[in-house]
C-alpha cells in the first residue's frame, strides 16, 4: 500500500517552475525532475542522482548569469544610457545664420535670389530626385529662383566647379543671397524645421503659379542667331562660322524669366 501511495505521490505531482526563469531554464526542470523521479524508483544509484543534481544547479545558475544579468549587464543598455535627446535644429536658430555669414564661398550679383545648380537628365535617378526635390521647395516658398541646369549648359557646369574649386561636383548645390549653402540635406532640414522661410522672407517673390510664355519654365530658348543650328554664314568671307551668340546645345537663355 505505501509503494502505491508513494507511485500514485509521483504520477500526480508536477514540478515546479520558478516563473522567474520559465522560459529559459525549462529543460533544466525537467531534467532535475526527472532525475529525482528515477532515483526515488531505485533506477539509479544515490551517487549518479548527486552527480546529475550537481548538473542540473550548475545549468541553472549558467541560464540566470546569463539570460537574468544579460539585460542589465549588456554593454548596448550601457550605451543607451550615455544618450541624450539631440538638440532640436529649431531650437539654435543661430546656426543656420552662421553658416550663411561665415561661407567662404560667394556669388556676386545674386544677392537678391536663390541659385541653385541642377540636372534636368534621369541618368541617375538618386540626383534627378534630389534635384526635383529642392526645386519643389524653394516654388513652395514663391521666390524667384534661378536654376541653371548643367545639363543643358556646360558653361553652368564650369561655373559651379570654379565656384567650388572642385572639379567632380554633386548635384543640386544651392546658393541663397549670394552665398554658398550646400546640397539637399541641408535644404530638406531647414524646410522641415521652419527655418527656411525665415532665411527666405527677405527675398522677392512672385506667383507660384507663374508659367513664362516664352520658354514654359524651360529656361532655354533657341538661339534666333541661328535657329539653333549652331552655324551661320559669313557673306564677307563667304563661309560657315560657329554662332557664338548660342551654347553648344544652340540654346540661350529666356529672356523673359531669367535675369
Amino acid at each position: 500500500m505505501a509503494s502505491f501511495e508513494e507511485n500514485r505521490e509521483l504520477s500526480t505531482s508536477k514540478p515546479s517552475i520558478s516563473s522567474k526563469n520559465s522560459v529559459f531554464s525549462r529543460s533544466m526542470t525537467t531534467h532535475s525532475s526527472v532525475a529525482n523521479t528515477f532515483s526515488k524508483k531505485g533506477y539509479v544509484s544515490s551517487a549518479a542522482s548527486t552527480v546529475v543534481d550537481r548538473n542540473a544547479a550548475n545549468m541553472k545558475k549558467w541560464y540566470s548569469n546569463t539570460f537574468d544579468s544579460a539585460v542589465e549587464e549588456s554593454p548596448y543598455n550601457h550605451h543607451l544610457a550615455k544618450l541624450r535627446p539631440a538638440k532640436s535644429f529649431s531650437s539654435d536658430f543661430k546656426d543656420c545664420w552662421s553658416i550663411l555669414d561665415v561661407s567662404t564661398i560667394r556669388f556676386p550679383g545674386t544677392e537678391d535670389r536663390v541659385v541653385v545648380y541642377f540636372t534636368s537628365l534621369r541618368g541617375i535617378r538618386r540626383t534627378r530626385e534630389d534635384c526635383d526635390a529642392v526645386r519643389m521647395i524653394f516654388r513652395a516658398y514663391k521666390v524667384f529662383v534661378d536654376e541653371r541646369d548643367v545639363s543643358m549648359d556646360a558653361a553652368y557646369r564650369k561655373e559651379i566647379q570654379g565656384l567650388l574649386g572642385e572639379k567632380n561636383v554633386t548635384l543640386p548645390q544651392v546658393f541663397i543671397k549670394g552665398r554658398y549653402v550646400g546640397g539637399v540635406e541641408l535644404i530638406r532640414q531647414w524646410n522641415e524645421t521652419g527655418e527656411l522661410r525665415k532665411i527666405l522672407q527677405s527675398l522677392p517673390t512672385r506667383d507660384r503659379r507663374f508659367v513664362c510664355d516664352s520658354c514654359g519654365d524651360v529656361r532655354f530658348l533657341p538661339c534666333s542667331n541661328c535657329s539653333g543650328s549652331r552655324k551661320i554664314f559669313d557673306e564677307d568671307e563667304e563661309v560657315m562660322k560657329r554662332c557664338l551668340e548660342c551654347n553648344e546645345n544652340g540654346l540661350i537663355r529666356c529672356p523673359e524669366c531669367c535675369l
